[in-house]
């Protein structure tokens, strides 16, 4: 047998896999993914969701919690679009080092998290850091879960940030983690605007 004749035949049993699993596949609604771990990407990933979602004319609202009042590019490119983002603003909370103002800002972006999560209208919702408020608790497990789980059956959610408790991870869809490898800011290369942020 010719080794292109072995290629078809290996093609066309992945092929069969694929077609089976699509045919299994019956079920619509909106999912909840979270993107997690210690490597970099895991905002990336979920921003790349609201463009891809943006793209296709969908409703898409994001929640940006620990980041600050700096340039974003990816709130410049896509808010023209239609994105709707409420950024916490009081910036990184290792900055910042007063729990009562971090609390009270982050109050203020869930208040504006729980009303896209309550709104039938936004197909996708991005609660980035949603974990560290969880686990710096600013914001009660069993809330976050609660407004989850009863948002609007199409509605999908991306959580990210590292260290997800582990009930939210039960209560996802689709889970990645993040791994890092090498990263240039731990050989001493400033992070660089348009890359990094």
């Amino acid at each position: 047998m010719s080794q292109d004749n072995r290629h078809q035949q290996r093609q066309q049993r992945l092929k069969e896999q694929v077609d089976a699993r699509i045919a299994a596949a019956t079920e619509s609604r909106g999912i909840l993914l979270v993107f997690t771990g210690n490597g970099k990407g895991k905002t990336t990933a979920a921003l790349g969701t609201a463009m891809r979602a943006a793209g296709h004319g969908k409703h898409v609202g994001v929640i940006q919690f620990i980041k600050g009042e700096w340039p974003n590019g990816e709130r410049n490119l896509l808010e023209p679009h239609g994105v709707e983002f409420h950024v916490m603003a009081s910036g990184f909370t290792w900055e910042t080092q007063n729990r009562e103002t971090d609390y009270t800002a982050c109050a203020g972006a869930w208040q504006q998290a729980q009303r896209m999560l309550n709104d039938p209208l936004f197909d996708l919702v991005i609660l980035d850091e949603l974990t560290y408020m969880v686990s710096f608790g600013y914001l009660p497990l069993e809330t976050v879960l609660s407004a989850l789980g009863s948002r609007p059956a199409q509605q999908s959610v991306i959580v990210t940030g590292r260290g997800c408790h582990r009930d939210i991870i039960a209560l996802a869809d689709t889970v990645s983690e993040m791994r890092p490898i090498k990263h240039a800011f731990d050989t001493g290369i400033k992070a660089q605007q348009g890359i990094d942020w």
